[in-house]
């Protein structure tokens, strides 16, 4: 696998391999979560040319919002 990254070593504009390793998920898994409307679960993603590219604060809240959800469906 690449670098392990941590949250304070992680650029503030992300690839989709910067979130695989920090995730620990395939690129492909990655990939399939920026084409999700971020409405049903995607990661909010913007494109430069081909590739896509994610802000580390847009991660941060999207891993919260996913922990919220687990949160209220546990109660």
């Amino acid at each position: 696998m690449g670098t392990q990254y941590t949250k304070e070593t992680l650029p503030d504009v992300l690839t989709a391999s910067h979130i695989a390793s920090y995730l620990g998920l395939s690129r492909r898994r990655v990939y399939e979560l920026f084409q999700l409307k971020v409405e049903v679960g995607g990661i909010k993603n913007f494109e430069i040319g081909i590739s896509k590219r994610v802000m580390k604060e847009d991660l941060f809240n999207w891993i919260n919002s996913k922990k919220d959800i687990k949160t209220k469906q546990a109660r």
